[in-house]
């Protein structure tokens, strides 16, 4: 009798495994885990307000070149009608540095001086450009979100200035009110190597390269 229980019992048991078995079926695959976090997305260098930058072509990059010129050394010429400031080095070299000028009807020429330098400078529209563009402000403090950049020089007594700009991508272009702007890196080397008094040559747009105030390039 004892016996007889006893396999009664194992064979309940062994009904009652395979039960078990049935309800959960094999899994095919057991050791392969199942990702749970994605790859990080690639990133190219975004600005604040999600703009992306591109390198600066090569041609605008500040380099030294090879420049034939009369003016004496330190002198400052804007060749507009192609985007270039030099700082003349003598010896027939010059700091080559791009930049943005006026745009159509905006541009100018002439001979000025350096009567002021200044540092993260405040913008204060002039009278002209508020009377375009009403919508501007009366006064904006310097910082990294104002026009003028990281350095200004004033030229003569005009409302001109050599100036850094928040838009790098402006430079090469022909969309200032007259300015000449370079980007803050470029303005702030060209800031050190100038002083109050520095003689500015801007040339007109039909400047062509020849001996017109004293130099080619």
């Amino acid at each position: 009798m004892v016996r007889y229980l006893s396999s009664l019992v194992i064979f309940a048991t062994a009904i009652a495994a395979s039960g078990s078995a049935a309800a959960t079926p094999l899994q095919l695959f057991p050791s392969i885990p199942t990702p749970t976090q994605s790859l990080p997305s690639v990133q190219s260098g975004p600005l604040e307000d999600g703009s992306v930058v591109d390198e600066m072509p090569v041609r605008l990059q500040r380099q030294i070149v090879s420049y034939a010129t009369r003016e004496s050394p330190g002198t400052v010429i804007i060749d507009t009608p192609n985007t270039y400031l030099y700082y003349v080095l003598g010896g027939g070299q010059a700091i080559r540095y791009g930049i943005g000028v006026g745009r159509d009807g905006f541009t100018w020429s002439g001979v000025q001086s350096i009567t002021k330098k200044a540092e993260w400078p405040d913008w204060m529209p002039p009278p002209e450009m508020i009377a375009r563009q009403p919508y501007l402000p009366r006064q904006m403090a310097g910082g990294p979100g104002n026009p003028l950049g990281a350095r200004a020089m004033y030229l003569g007594s005009t409302v001109y200035r050599i100036h850094g700009t928040n838009a790098p991508g402006s430079i090469g272009t022909r969309v200032s009110s007259g300015c000449i702007r370079l980007t803050n890196e470029d303005v702030s080397d060209l800031y050190s190597r100038v002083s109050v008094g520095t003689r500015v040559i801007v040339r007109p747009m039909d400047h062509r390269a020849d001996n017109t105030y004293g130099g080619g390039g």
